[in-house]
């Protein structure tokens, strides 16, 4: 039975993959134990790593760093494929306002990372370990350690340190912010307080039935209508003395049309406005048969897998023109967009048709529709997307001032290729689509084997460090890093700004990147208002947060 005590116990390839494997498994399935509530999910893998070192489990050095590096590089190169397709539009209407404010509490953790080091005399690898367990964000740790080798190669007992910062100090990040949300909901919400009633600006896609009724707009078309706003919205249908139509920008509206017009929620009044009256119909509810609402039309959502349609400007296909049928809306990456002429069509978009069956069957074959091509993964572009982002982070840059030029890393050039690939990879005819299931596969691979490599690496003085006064100090900086930024930001934008309680507890969920607190808000409010805030603001507080991680180490260092 040698041969089996020695898989085990040496130092060996084989040894290497069993206890990183045994280490993931273990740890997914403690990570599924709810503690009042709340669980740590594939986050315990890098606690049950930390046992298994501090028992004596010893791995190849050379192995676990490269499973380590490896999973860390696939972790955030399919993050930015996932945020990308909507990275750049969650700055449109009211995302701006919400990413700004999650910047600040960013913002906010920074200074009080750097004013601790600087005030308090704590290594600042050791702050930036602190900084990334209070906002829960491990890939913000390696990103870290990278830069930290970078300027010290030798020093691995730095980046174990930074490390067990990180895992002192995670556990209070995850309940800190569900604290925060308790402590803001109970002592800044009043029932009868009106300052809270100012809408936020709503980027959620919303269906509103109007009546024409305002003179100005009479016997105009469509398209001269739509240059009296800055306004981006879709006329489904017209009734007009009892039957339905689809519009085309030639369409002249008359006196007492009804028009189904398909908007962002915050654009609401402003169509009212240039309409004339709203109908008092929810056109938002979730049962609605939408083939049921007239006879001689048919609503069918339909993906993108035609090859050729990758990349091209939805205007460019005239569909409405030739086909007399309404594009409503389209959905990429679980986020609504509006059907505007200049949106470039990505594999695997699921557009809203209305129109007759047969032209929009026609329109389907033109768009592909063929659910089993999305099955086959796109590994060419996964590939070439992370050799690029290896690259990328190798690249020295030089900034006026430091000595040692910065690198991104391998945490920093592939989330930015990756977020690239997302967003502009179809302009380049590049099909960058995976299934959302292909995605939190591959991503949930990556950081699995990038915790367990963690966790053994830093489990053999774990318990020897949060047991002494350092490790109290640690605790007590890791809670005022999670709580004062989340408290000032969420004051600020409720009682300042007038942002109702929804809105900023998604926002200040995504700024943290926490799920969990997130799950917990969602059970205070009606709607999925949190979680549409949280969306909008966690492609931008992901890659900031990452990145900062790095720019801190080589700054500062």
């Amino acid at each position: 039975m040698d041969w089996l005590s020695d898989a085990f116990l040496k130092p060996t390839i084989i040894q290497a993959v069993i206890v990183i494997c045994m280490v993931s498994a273990l740890g997914l399935a403690l990570g599924r134990i709810k503690f009042f509530g709340i669980s740590l999910g594939i986050t315990f893998v890098f606690f049950t790593g930390i046992l298994a070192g501090h028992i004596g489990i010893e791995v190849n050095p050379d192995m676990l760093n490269f499973a380590q590096n490896l999973g860390l590089i696939l972790f955030v190169y399919t993050l930015g494929l996932q945020v990308g397709p909507g990275f750049f539009s969650s700055f449109k209407k009211g995302g701006i306002e919400l990413n700004l404010l999650s910047i600040a509490v960013i913002v906010l953790g920074i200074s009080m990372t750097l004013g601790f080091h600087w005030g308090l005399g704590v290594s600042l690898s050791n702050m930036v370990g602190l900084f990334s367990g209070a906002v829960t964000n491990t890939p913000a740790l390696g990103a870290a350690q990278q830069a930290f080798l970078q300027l010290n190669p030798a020093d691995t007992k730095g980046t174990t340190d930074m490390a067990l910062a990180c895992a002192v100090t995670y556990p209070l990040g995850v309940v800190g912010v569900i604290l925060a949300i308790v402590f803001l909901r109970k002592f800044f919400i009043y029932k009868n307080d009106t300052s809270f009633s100012k809408e936020h600006k709503d980027p959620t896609t919303y269906v509103g039935e109007f009546q024409v009724s305002n003179p100005a707009i009479y016997d105009k078309s469509i398209r001269d209508i739509m240059k009296l706003t800055h306004k981006q919205f879709v006329i489904s249908r017209v009734w007009r003395d009892g039957k339905v139509s689809i519009p085309t920008s030639e369409t002249k509206l008359l006196p007492h049309d009804h028009l189904l017009i398909i908007s962002v929620k915050s654009d609401v009044e402003s169509i009212r406005v240039l309409f004339g009256e709203q109908e008092q119909v929810d056109w938002n509810k979730e049962d609605i048969d939408w083939n049921a609402i007239d006879s001689q039309l048919i609503s069918r959502r339909v993906i993108v897998t035609q090859p050729k349609i990758n990349g091209v400007k939805l205007g460019s296909l005239k569909l409405r023109n030739l086909y007399g049928i309404n594009i409503t809306r389209i959905n990429r990456a679980g986020i609504d967009l509006l059907a505007s002429p200049n949106l470039h069509l990505q594999i695997g978009d699921k557009l809203t048709i209305v129109g007759e069956k047969n032209s929009v069957n026609n329109v389907v074959k033109i768009l592909g529709d063929e659910v089993k091509r999305l099955d086959n993964p796109n590994l060419i572009a996964v590939f070439v997307g992370i050799t690029l982002g290896v690259i990328l982070g190798a690249l020295p840059i030089t900034i006026p001032g430091i000595s040692t030029p910065v690198k991104l890393g391998i945490a920093g050039g592939p989330i930015i290729v990756g977020i690239l690939m997302g967003a502009f990879g179809a302009r380049l005819h590049l099909t960058t689509y995976t299934t959302q299931s292909a995605n939190l596969m591959l991503r949930q691979l990556g950081i699995v084997i990038y915790l367990a490599g963690l966790g053994i690496n830093s489990g053999a003085h774990f318990f020897e460090t949060i047991f002494r006064t350092e490790g109290l100090i640690w605790i007590g900086l890791g809670a005022a890093l999670t709580l004062v930024p989340v408290l000032i930001v969420g004051v600020v934008a409720m009682r300042v700004l007038k942002m109702d309680y929804a809105n900023s507890m998604g926002m200040l969920c995504g700024s943290m990147a926490n799920p969990m607190a997130l799950s917990y808000a969602n059970t205070t409010v009606e709607g999925d208002e949190p979680s549409v805030a949280y969306a909008t603001v966690y492609p931008l507080s992901m890659f900031i947060r990452v990145i900062s991680a790095q720019l801190l180490i080589l700054l500062f260092s």
